[in-house]
């Protein structure tokens, strides 16, 4: 594991000091590529919003910004925190786990660390590769994507240190790294569904890495966030301001775009997920590499729509006490029966 500096972390009322991951970026921790925000013109969302801002859900927080930035929002406050003030960039992907540790990719490799701060696992991803997704398997394994010239899924023990198995995949341009991959997540067949951002296409492998399942984007663009649906289908971003809901023969059942919520403008949207009520649930990312948010005209983070695509909920926290930055992951913890570990790809368990 590498030498840490100090970082600050908040948990409750209490201020306490920890250990975080070695701030120094590593050769491809640049971010290169970044899409430009691209909302349409006209305020960015009502002055006044619907549903209870911070209090509508418990949930767990984090986005890529210039610093690694991770909450914990319960019954209308933040009641745990974590800063990094040099941490590596882009934290496309981060879970609450059930033991309240975090485990979070963030380009330049995959961090867990404890409610206090404490390191407990950590993989640097090798010298021209980034690492942008990640879930658990089980309390002893992680799977990911290391995007590359020979782009791989891997399945890590974190135990052992070893890597239990390794699948290629494809990619547009090996050359070009960091738009390969964002997200990707098992579903419950045991399978990897698997965002090809740089192919406009989602594939669904197996454990031996056989494609079972294919779709393409109509517009090419992304896609970001993937979510299997307990119906079958499949819920997609596309990494910019298109949700689609798509059934197991490629046909799209449902989508969401700007049209549907004009008073709402999107700059991108990134992760994506279908809530038990049969709500939709959407990050709409701000790009602080590209702008600074005006004071006066502040961005959504977050937005809950009905099925028949109705604003429900709008998330605009950008100022203390609750300053939550740029969304990317929002993972509700509404539910405290739901168990992030609980997955598998096909007989790892």
């Amino acid at each position: 594991m590498n030498k840490s500096p100090l970082l600050v972390l908040i948990l409750t009322a209490v201020t306490a000091t920890c250990l975080a991951v070695d701030s120094s970026p590593s050769p491809s921790a640049s971010p290169v590529n970044k899409p430009k925000p691209t909302p349409t013109p006209g305020p960015l969302a009502p002055d006044t919003l619907p549903g209870n801002g911070l209090a509508q859900h418990d949930f767990f927080y984090a986005g890529e910004a210039h610093t690694e930035d991770m909450y914990i929002v319960r019954k209308g406050q933040i009641v745990w925190s974590c800063h990094v003030p040099n941490g590596k960039p882009e934290l496309s992907d981060a879970v609450l786990l059930s033991n309240s540790n975090v485990l979070f990719a963030h380009m330049s490799g995959l961090t867990e660390i404890t409610p206090d701060g404490k390191v407990v696992w950590n993989h640097d991803a090798p010298a021209g590769t980034q690492i942008h997704t990640a879930q658990p398997i089980g309390h002893d394994r992680v799977i990911f994507i290391q995007n590359g010239l020979n782009p791989v899924i891997i399945v890590m023990n974190k135990v052992t240190g070893k890597t239990e198995l390794t699948l290629p995949l494809q990619v547009g341009n090996p050359k070009n790294v960091h738009p390969q991959f964002r997200h990707a997540r098992l579903t419950s067949a045991g399978t990897y569904l698997v965002g090809h951002m740089d192919m406009g296409e989602v594939r669904e492998y197996d454990m031996t890495g056989k494609i079972v399942w294919s779709w393409k984007v109509p517009n090419k663009r992304g896609p970001w966030g993937v979510e299997r649906l307990a119906n079958g289908n499949t819920l997609v971003s596309n990494g910019g301001h298109i949700v689609y809901e798509v059934n197991p023969k490629g046909d799209i059942v449902w989508q969401f775009t700007q049209t549907d919520a004009p008073a709402y403008k999107f700059w991108l949207l990134q992760n994506v997920y279908r809530l038990p009520n049969g709500d939709t649930l959407m990050s709409n990312w701000f790009n602080q590499w590209s702008g600074t948010p005006d004071p006066k005209d502040l961005p959504l983070q977050a937005l809950e729509v009905s099925p028949d695509k109705k604003v429900v909920w709008a998330l605009r926290s950008w100022t203390p006490p609750a300053a939550l930055g740029p969304a990317t992951t929002i993972q509700l913890l509404d539910d405290p029966s739901i168990v992030p570990e609980d997955v598998h790809f096909g007989d790892i368990k």
